[in-house]
């Protein structure tokens, strides 16, 4: 993205070790943090999706999002020309969302607590699927009632460039890189932060192929 600078880690990025990187006052990247679950959190993805699979969405404006998207658990974030909400049903299915696997909400737990941010139990666990070329705008997370949890996102697959941006969406964003296995975790003075990824590269990764999958967790209601 022009005007935005890339974050130096300091680090090996084809084989980086697990550490922690500050982005700021309530934001923590936890390099390799699941790498070494990531097989049984693909297998976990796939099992989702196979009863609520994945989907381009529809935004307000009546555009088609680049990235696929699903759900799992108590509510799944949805966006259609009536606007971005939660739902505990799945449009395209009818029922309710899959369960969320208790590896994912252990998972979310300790990446919170690694951050700071103990006693997290996330009820919403969006599933993104990037494609090379697919990319996701600067936004803030805005939808979730409890604000004062933090967001876990868990980068599975290809590399990406995560947009870390100010409070204001004018505010020029910090390109940080990740990595499979790789756990971005914000919240409290960063909580609505803009955010975003830059479009995919395309690449090959030996456990997801051509993609990259993201898992966001939150606590919705």
């Amino acid at each position: 993205m022009a005007g935005s600078q890339t974050l130096s880690l300091g680090l090996d990025e084809p084989a980086r070790d697990a550490a922690s990187v500050t982005l700021g006052p309530g934001a923590v990247l936890l390099t390799a943090f699941v790498r070494e679950e990531a097989a049984a959190l693909l297998a976990a993805i796939n099992a989702i999706c196979r009863h609520s699979p994945l989907r381009h969405m529809e935004t307000p404006g009546g555009w088609r999002m680049s990235v696929a998207m699903s759900n799992c658990g108590e509510a799944g974030w949805v966006s259609d020309r009536s606007g971005y909400r939660y739902d505990s049903i799945d449009p395209d299915t009818g029922t309710t969302w899959p369960l969320m696997p208790p590896r994912f909400t252990t998972l979310a737990g300790c990446a919170a607590a690694a951050a700071g941010y103990t006693g997290f139990f996330p009820d919403a666990c969006l599933i993104n699927r990037y494609e090379p070329g697919a990319h996701m705008s600067l936004h803030q997370d805005r939808d979730e009632r409890d604000k004062s949890a933090p967001i876990v996102s868990v980068s599975l697959g290809l590399p990406a460039t995560f947009l870390w941006g100010g409070h204001k969406r004018a505010e020029r964003p910090v390109r940080v890189p990740l990595l499979h296995g790789d756990v971005v975790v914000w919240g409290g003075v960063d909580r609505l932060r803009f955010h975003g990824v830059q479009a995919l590269a395309a690449g090959t990764h030996p456990l997801t192929g051509a993609v990259r999958y993201n898992l966001t967790f939150r606590k919705a209601r």
